[in-house]
């Protein structure tokens, strides 16, 4: 019988997983707080902001898969080392750029980055804890990774108070270089030789189905749902997907594992994680303009004020755990998820003058709504996983997380821009004058300021948080949807890494005792 040793290394490898996934994280979700500043400076519409946010989701989600496979055949701790390179270089551009379309580029590039580190962060942890210590791992990682989203808005509320703009991406420079220098003195090198290689034409695939979806759902708003272009992008996505799809399912090793979809835990713990973003991610793109142009509040009192949601998490992280133990995943998760959904059918009952006070309660409700659900979720579908597949698999599973937060973003970003627009009342105003104030509430209250008009800065108040309260009304039927799927056809208990039905091949268990040695 072969004994392990474990790596006496193993927890400050931990440590520098978990600093490069708190900093994807909270880089998800800084921009947000930003965007109604940079839209003043850089004179930014609704649907250039969406694209600010989602082209960073989109390639994220676009090669995250092709990003695992790169890893299992050519070594993890390079990959995850040339993640965090690409990185920091997208953030030093970004905060170089000097107008919306550079912004966006930057925001690509650091996608890229990001599509490396996420599914290799992962991945590594089956070489470095033994089977006992493995869920304890995850866990950590999975939670680093879930509060770096309400932690972007703070930090970047802070530094958009003391410096300019381009601080919310420098902020990214310091961090990545740690986690460059933590791969290279802590992480052993793992890889898996059999892995199947990178398909460039499944790659290609994944990015342009991906991007002619939310292209189509972005732009659907401005030109309407039935413009030529906009429909033809919608049906280039469904025929690029189904390429996809078809085409994973007859190559031998598959970029795209269906296998892992045959198997319930991982499916339908995915299902509930990539719903879960899909609220969240379009709840965090809407909120922070209420804060800070309709409540009045400056960037850092925009960020500290969703801090509620950030309690409500850190609540959850420490309870959830338990809960799954003693209730099981099944209604643990959509007990969350239920949560979820009450608290978006709460904050969908905001008005103008509702105040703060309320804006707190129902946020507090989310942040425990959200670990509810999604530490769970993403812990179940984790531990589906065979070892063999851990690069492929947890690029499947972020890569569909990511493709939530895309669509959440784009489809309720452009509902609130569809609905605000229909709803302000520019009446009097020039034609140039209206046009602009239809752009967002930030353009509009900047019109209106210009124009001396009280009544415009009202009417755009009103129509926001009508807008807002539409997102909300989408988010909370979403969540209720996927609480009740998660109470039918989750499984009652957390599967165990072993209890899959995939066998792990005796070769790779030799390989990975090794690696532990």
């Amino acid at each position: 019988m072969v004994t392990v040793t474990p790596n006496p290394r193993r927890w400050w490898a931990l440590a520098a997983l978990v600093a490069s996934m708190l900093t994807l994280g909270f880089d998800t979700t800084i921009l947000n707080v930003a965007l109604p500043t940079m839209a003043a400076d850089l004179g930014a519409t609704t649907g250039q902001q969406q694209w600010m946010a989602d082209s960073y989701v989109v390639v994220f989600a676009a090669l995250m898969l092709p990003a695992g496979l790169l890893g299992d055949r050519f070594g993890r701790r390079l990959m995850l080392i040339v993640g965090l390179g690409i990185f920091l270089t997208g953030s030093l551009a970004g905060a170089l750029a000097g107008d919306v379309t550079w912004v966006i580029a930057a925001r690509a590039l650091m996608g890229v980055g990001a599509a490396l580190v996420t599914p290799l962060a992962l991945s590594v942890l089956p070489t470095l804890f033994a089977a006992d210590e493995q869920p304890k791992a995850t866990a950590i990682v999975t939670a680093a990774s879930a509060l770096g989203l309400p932690l972007g808005p703070i930090i970047g509320g802070w530094l958009l108070n003391h410096f300019w703009w381009g601080s919310v991406f420098l902020v990214n420079v310091p961090m990545a270089a740690i986690g460059i220098a933590a791969c290279v003195v802590l992480l052993p090198e793992t890889r898996d030789p059999a892995s199947p290689e990178v398909d460039t034409v499944s790659t290609a695939l994944t990015a342009t189905g991906l991007g002619a979806l939310v292209y189509a759902i972005i732009e659907a708003p401005t030109r309407g749902w039935g413009d030529p272009l906009v429909l033809a992008m919608f049906v280039a996505a469904v025929a690029l997907v189904t390429a996809l799809v078809l085409r994973e399912r007859r190559v031998e090793r598959p970029m795209l594992d269906m296998a892992l979809l045959a198997h319930r835990g991982f499916l339908f713990n995915t299902i509930a994680a990539t719903l879960v973003m899909f609220v969240l991610s379009g709840l965090l793109f809407v909120l922070p303009p209420y804060l800070q142009a309709v409540l009045g509040n400056d960037a850092l009192g925009t960020g500290l004020r969703l801090l509620p949601m950030m309690g409500g998490l850190l609540v959850a992280s420490r309870t959830a755990p338990q809960a799954t133990v003693r209730f099981g995943a099944r209604a643990t998760v959509g007990a969350g998820l239920a949560v979820l959904a009450f608290a978006a059918l709460l904050g969908s009952r905001t008005t103008v003058d509702s105040g703060y006070g309320f804006t707190a309660l129902w946020l507090s409700i989310t942040g425990l709504g959200f670990g509810f659900s999604l530490m769970p979720a993403m812990g179940g579908a984790l531990g589906a996983l065979p070892r063999d597949r851990a690069g492929s698999g947890s690029g499947l599973l972020m890569t569909l997380r990511q493709v939530g937060g895309a669509v959440g973003i784009a489809l309720l970003g452009s509902l609130l821009s569809a609905t605000f627009q229909d709803r302000l009342d520019v009446t009097g105003l020039p034609a140039g004058a209206a046009d602009t104030a239809g752009d967002s509430v930030v353009a509009a209250h900047i019109v209106a300021e210009q124009a001396h008009s009280a009544h415009l800065a009202a009417s755009a108040n009103s129509a926001y948080v009508h807008g807002m309260g539409l997102v909300l009304l989408v988010c909370g039927a979403a969540a209720l949807v996927s609480a009740l799927l998660a109470a039918v056809f989750l499984p009652g208990t957390q599967a165990a890494p072993e209890g899959v039905s995939l066998p792990e091949p005796p070769e790779m268990a030799a390989e990975q005792a090794d690696a532990r040695q």
